[in-house]
């Protein structure tokens, strides 16, 4: 049986814990560069990354993409015989329209991927949407959706990720999973409401084992598949456990700010039955950020108070209230060359229980701290872009770095370089037990 400790860091060892929680926005499908925060004006229109608007005239017609993609592991994983990390073929088959005044949206990927030996389809998007009122948007379907002001991180975000796929090297576009949700958006004069009913449980794309390794504390070294594979026991899907998403956001005097709450289930199997099971907990969420210009850039903060099903800290099957904190700020210091910088506090509340609870040598830290920076710079009319973006945490001393550069030749063909750099001190730390998963990966992409 898992102990106190050994429960609160199952999150953290499946992989969600340590990029738990801050906040996200769009995502540019060339490169890694990622603009932040709460705006409402694209949002009316779609919350998906990346995509473009459509216009009327460009109504019911096809797109999409051919990609090749591959992955290759910097050193042997002693818990996997696999060398890879990403060995894709996709295509990208998309469309959208109008039907009067609602729009509907179909994107969809398949794909032949070479770790898991086999085709895959994955429905990214299916929705239609339509305006109940003037003042009254609604957005059914398949969609994926995102909110909150942090850069690759999520505080107040609750909608599934798709951890494998951002580890393995594949376009940042695939950390948001896709959700099958019915969404309503108020837009009034001085504020705006979003209310978002997921009416069945949609976890995490987690590290179960089967593509990457994740340390074990209860055998105390890194587990895979088929031994070491989570296959954990979804909610049933009931009314009553459905999720409910919502946020109230507005600007004042050209400051966006926002408030978020959220009703559901951790995203990841973090905590265990009476039979030694992995289960997801049950996880309310209540936060606020605010966004703005400040000097030359622009700045962010979030906070996130995570309340989870043990309330006072002294189950050892079940994890810990947190608190969240995230500061951010960004800035152009050339011409084409922009930095981002961010700080990320995670509290473990009751932490006082967890240790009275718990026997096990891997003890989280109290406070976990975090620090992000992100690194760009275009060139030649923005056709050439390097990217860095790296995680470090002093108080686990483990570190993830994402070097890419990207290359377009012209409006069809382009093509990505990368890599995952894992390491740390200890291998029950979050990034530090994936360091036998570091990476160098390559695409090319022809868009249709």
């Amino acid at each position: 049986m898992l102990n106190k400790t050994q429960t609160v860091l199952f999150p953290l060892l499946l992989a969600g814990s340590l990029i738990t929680n801050p906040v996200m926005a769009q995502l540019d499908d060339q490169s890694d560069n990622q603009s932040s925060g709460d705006a409402r004006a694209d949002e009316r229109n779609d919350d998906s990354w990346g995509d473009d608007s459509w216009s009327e005239e460009e109504s019911s017609v096809w797109n999409g993409f051919i990609e090749a993609g591959t992955g290759h592991r910097l050193q042997d994983d002693p818990a996997l015989d696999e060398e890879y990390t990403l060995a894709d073929i996709r295509v990208r088959l998309e469309t959208s329209g109008f039907h009067n005044d609602n729009r509907y949206s179909l994107k969809a990927d398949f794909y032949a991927d070479g770790i898991k030996h086999g085709m895959r389809a994955d429905l990214r998007e299916a929705s239609y949407s339509f305006s109940a009122t003037e003042s009254v948007d609604i957005k059914l379907g398949q969609q994926i959706l995102t909110w909150g002001t942090g850069d690759l991180l999520f505080l107040n975000d609750m909608f599934p990720k798709d951890w494998q796929s951002y580890f393995a090297g594949r376009d940042t576009e695939y950390l948001k999973a896709p959700v099958t949700a019915a969404k309503a958006s108020y837009f009034g004069d001085t504020a705006s409401l979003d209310l978002v009913w997921m009416p069945d449980f949609t976890s995490d794309r987690y590290i179960n084992g089967d593509r990457f390794s994740w340390f074990s504390p209860q055998v105390g070294q890194n587990v895979a598949a088929p031994a070491g594979k989570i296959d954990a026991e979804e909610p049933s899907n009931s009314f009553a456990n459905g999720e409910l998403a919502v946020r109230i956001s507005g600007t004042v005097n050209s400051n966006e700010w926002a408030l978020y709450g959220y009703r559901g289930f951790q995203k990841q199997p973090n905590g265990l039955n009476a039979l030694n099971e992995p289960i997801f907990t049950r996880l309310d969420v209540l936060g606020a950020s605010m966004r703005g210009n400040l000097g030359q850039g622009v700045a962010n903060a979030e906070i996130a108070l995570h309340m989870a099903d043990d309330s006072a800290g002294d189950d050892p099957l079940k994890p810990n209230d947190q608190f969240r904190f995230l500061l951010g700020y960004e800035r152009e210091l050339l011409p084409k060359l922009t930095l981002g910088v961010q700080y990320y506090l995670e509290q473990t509340l009751d932490y006082t229980a967890l240790e009275s609870a718990s026997a096990s040598p891997y003890h989280p830290a109290q406070y976990r701290n975090l620090y992000t920076a992100r690194l760009n710079y275009r060139m030649w009319q923005d056709n050439l872009i390097w990217s860095l973006f790296s995680y470090y945490s002093p108080s686990d001393d483990d570190y993830f770095i994402r070097p890419s550069v990207s290359y377009r030749f012209d409006d069809n063909l382009s093509m990505a370089l990368g890599g995952n750099l894992f390491g740390g001190d200890n291998p029950h730390t979050f990034f530090g037990q994936f360091e036998d998963a570091s990476s160098v990966y390559g695409r090319i992409r022809y868009a249709f």
